[in-house]
């Protein structure tokens, strides 16, 4: 390996499994677009990054889906859920646990 090569190997990005999709994911976003926001699924991205970026009205919003269904101990979030919400600088992330709580918060913070 040349110089320029290890290098590059030191700051190339690891590779990352795919993260877990909550099981109302679906759920979730059909119900967001079924009231015309636009929903961006970053649930793959890793880092933190909300499930969700929706745009509604003229605003962006992040969303991380729980499964409202599971004990609370499998609903926490992760460390790096956990820095990402803490050092967020834009509109707060909301933590949603099914497609009405979602869909009553974009609506409620448009009104």
């Amino acid at each position: 390996m040349v110089a320029g090569e290890a290098a590059a190997a030191k700051v190339a990005p690891s590779v990352r499994r795919a993260g877990r999709i909550d099981e109302n994911q679906g759920r979730v976003v059909q119900a967001l677009r079924k009231i015309g926001a636009s929903v961006a699924i970053t649930s793959g991205a890793g880092a933190g990054l909300p499930d969700l970026l929706c745009g509604f009205h003229g605003e962006t919003f992040l969303i991380e889906l729980k499964n409202g269904d599971k004990v609370p101990s499998a609903k926490k979030l992760t460390p790096a859920e956990q820095h990402f919400v803490a050092n967020w600088k834009g509109r707060p992330v909301k933590i949603v646990e099914s497609p009405e709580e979602a869909v009553n918060y974009l609506i409620a913070s448009v009104t």
